[in-house]
């Protein structure tokens, strides 16, 4: 039985008390969290060196979910996209069992479900799809979300919900919660899963005591898939993220005071600053 909880990077300012080199900033998130959201690859694809190093500095069982480039999503919206589907797809192989899944986060005014069809028939078997849209007609029109749990659920294809309810629960109080409302999609809470493999994005405050009552539901939902057999993952995110990775450690700790023979999360490596004595 087997939880993953991760945040949006791997590394933060605020997570180290002394400075890591790169080659030991995976490694050490990877001590905190079991999963983690590849956002970096949604703006450039990453050399397959980097990749190769980022595999080398986890676990078998650590897990990536990596985002499509945008070239792919937004500005070919899905179409022509053969050339830069090879190349990522070739750049990211290194990283074999350790990648839970291909992210494909969709505009908000995207709708071709065609498109979308086509993409996720065309990926090679051994990949799993994530979908996340954006389009409120998704959330809204009961046809259309039919229509996408159709395609998705032909392709066996998990839809990623990103829960912003908490976030938008009251108007800001910080810079980073301003910025954070200016940026991230509004859009209805849904808690279904369509297959073994659930995935969710939970977005709170900065306050801690309002994130954590926000994802009450999540955690019975969790711990109702994992009762069912599936293996979700929960993603963390605070409007800065500076807390996302201990809270994403307390939301398993949640969990598992549910489910104790849930599997525990690693020990963290000290990232206390150095001394002699």
């Amino acid at each position: 039985m087997r939880l993953y909880v991760g945040c949006a990077m791997w590394t933060h300012p605020e997570w180290q008390e002394r400075p890591l080199p790169p080659a030991e900033r995976l490694r050490t998130y990877a001590s905190w969290c079991n999963a983690v959201e590849g956002n970096t690859t949604f703006y450039a694809t990453p050399q397959r060196r980097t990749v190769e190093s980022w595999s080398r500095q986890t676990d078998p069982d650590f897990r990536f979910v990596m985002k499509l480039p945008r070239t792919v999503t937004h500005d070919r919206r899905l179409s022509g996209i053969d050339n830069d589907m090879n190349l990522f797809l070739d750049a990211i192989e290194p990283l074999g069992r350790r990648l839970h899944a291909l992210w494909i986060q969709l505009p908000a005014s995207f709708t071709d479900l065609k498109a979308l069809s086509n993409l996720l028939e065309g990926l090679p078997p051994h990949y799993r799809a994530a979908v996340e849209v954006r389009h409120p007609a998704f959330f809204e029109n009961p046809r259309a979300i039919a229509q996408l749990e159709a395609v998705l659920t032909a392709a066996a294809a998990e839809w990623i919900p990103f829960d912003t309810t908490v976030l938008f629960a009251a108007g800001p109080i910080s810079a980073a919660e301003h910025e954070a409302q200016s940026k991230k999609p509004r859009l209805l809470r849904r808690t279904k899963a369509l297959t073994e493999f659930p995935m969710v994005r939970y977005h709170g405050r900065d306050d801690t005591a309002a994130t954590v009552a926000g994802w009450e539901p999540w955690v019975e939902q969790t711990v109702a898939w994992l009762r069912e057999g599936r293996s979700p993952t929960v993603f963390i995110h605070t409007p800065d993220n500076a807390s996302s990775r201990t809270l994403a450690r307390r939301f398993h700790a949640e969990v598992a005071t549910h489910l104790p023979d849930l599997e525990p999360l690693p020990d963290p490596i000290p990232t206390d600053p150095m001394t002699l004595f």
